[in-house]
């Protein structure tokens, strides 16, 4: 994630003005579970408990989806992202995919 774009799910960013809307970013991952990992968090969901794979798979795709908004954002000139809102959604079949949307409003802030 670039270092340089602050990311904020909040309307503004505390002790710093918003010089300049640069408009509506966003960024999207959709990860696939393979086989095997949907086996094992099948069997998870079964006996109880968490499942680290799937948390370990949404958490690169939130990364992932995060990066693109920053990217996105410096390349319309801003320095921070505010607003931001995250969904988390499954698609395909027995919701073998996850996707990871991310979108908020690119901004300049001093």
């Amino acid at each position: 994630m670039s270092a340089s774009v602050v990311l904020s799910t909040t309307p503004s960013i505390e002790g710093r003005k918003i010089t300049k809307y640069c408009g509506i970013v966003t960024g999207e991952a959709i990860m696939g579970a393979n086989i095997f990992k949907d086996l094992f968090a099948g069997i998870r969901d079964i006996v109880g408990g968490r499942s680290a794979t799937y948390e370990a798979e949404l958490r690169k795709a939130r990364e992932l989806a995060l990066t693109e908004i920053a990217q996105a954002a410096a390349e319309k000139g801003a320095n921070a992202v505010v607003g931001i809102d995250l969904d988390y959604e499954t698609v395909g079949g027995q919701g073998s995919m996850l996707m990871v949307t991310v979108s908020g409003t690119a901004v300049v802030v001093e």
